[in-house]
């Protein structure tokens, strides 16, 4: 699988956007497809296929090209062969849906008011919900309000973690997250642009004396990327994106390498790294407001814990009723107001966007 990857963003069309963009979307697209047929062809789920690999065999699904001066195949193999004889008390505690604890970013958009915000974190608290993430960045006031709720509802044991989206310069994320060290925040994340790596080193820095870490991952393109942000120790969390990076094979490139750099990953979605790599227990969001789309939905436990995904593939397929409504333009969706509009105007009226 490392050489298919390999030979589908080699060659002429790697000028086009090499291992970024809209390609790497697309050879994405097609390398999971591959991934679903051969779990499905083995009856496993997906994530079960992959920590049944020996470590020879894991290794050889990466493409080591542009990485073997932060990690080697050699190095990842000896790495997977010392977590070899733990590896069975950690696939048990998979299929004890004991791997991945959950964390909540409902009670945490930006709009709710002080009323929701609390409902949503009681009904969090009662889910089992340890770990809480909250939009940030419009202000002091509203941010310092709004994480005392985490506080008031679900105690000072909770875990808290923030998310900016990007909203700010260097400098300015550092003065504004020090305003917030005395809430015992964990990380914030995306606390600048997802492209400036000695940005992200530098908030660090900054911040680690006020306990503070930085953690970013989501709109980052590639390996490579995620080498120059540990090498530079520019993160204290990885969040890779398992749909903006090139299939499994690179989530596994970024899974080896931030076990080689002992820095913990917290995927945008999906993991596989406790019990196939790292060894280390992570957390995963988890959001339910598109289980209707799916055949096999994430669920979780009652005390907060991911459910171990049991059906063969990788637990995306969508209902056919869904293929029929977003049918474009005949599709019920489409038919809509809101599909309407968007069909009438491709970019939705964003003010200052360029117009259809």
């Amino acid at each position: 699988m490392g050489e298919t990857q390999r030979k589908m963003v080699s060659g002429q069309i790697r000028f086009m956007s090499p291992e970024r963009g809209v390609l790497q979307l697309a050879t994405c697209a097609v390398l999971n497809a591959i991934w679903d047929l051969w779990a499905k062809n083995e009856g496993k789920p997906l994530w079960r296929l992959v920590c049944d690999f020996r470590p020879e065999e894991l290794v050889r699904c990466v493409d080591f090209r542009y990485l073997t001066d932060a990690i080697t195949p050699d190095e990842a193999i000896e790495m997977l062969r010392r977590l070899e004889e733990s590896k069975p008390d950690r696939l048990r505690a998979a299929l004890e849906n004991q791997a991945v604890p959950a964390y909540n970013t409902s009670a945490g958009w930006l709009g709710h008011s002080d009323d929701k915000i609390r409902e949503l974190l009681k009904l969090a608290a009662v889910q089992g919900f340890k770990h809480f993430k909250l939009k940030a960045g419009l202000g002091l006031d509203s941010d310092r309000k709004r994480l005392g709720f985490v506080r008031e509802v679900a105690g000072q044991d909770a875990v808290l973690m923030v998310d900016v989206n990007q909203l700010w310069d260097v400098d300015e994320a550092i003065e504004y997250m020090k305003h917030l060290a005395d809430l015992n925040i964990w990380f914030v994340e995306e606390p600048t642009s997802p492209d400036d790596v000695l940005g992200h080193a530098k908030i660090r820095k900054a911040l680690n004396p006020h306990g503070i870490g930085v953690a970013t991952g989501e709109h980052v393109n590639n390996r490579v990327m995620f080498k120059q942000f540990l090498q530079a120790e520019a993160l204290d969390a990885v969040q890779l994106d398992a749909l903006r990076l090139c299939s499994v094979n690179e989530i596994l490139s970024v899974l080896l390498l931030s076990a080689k750099f002992g820095i913990p990953v917290l995927p945008h979605s999906g993991t596989i790294d406790f019990v196939a790599v790292s060894g280390k227990k992570s957390i995963l969001e988890y959001t339910d407001h598109l289980h209707d789309a799916f055949v096999a939905p994430a669920q979780i436990t009652q005390d907060g814990n991911h459910v171990t995904p049991s059906v063969p593939g990788y637990s995306c397929d969508v209902n056919e009723k869904e293929f029929e409504a977003y049918e474009c333009p005949v599709g019920s969706f489409w038919q809509s107001e809101q599909g309407k509009t968007m069909l009438a105007d491709p970019w939705r009226g964003v003010p200052g966007e360029q117009r259809s």
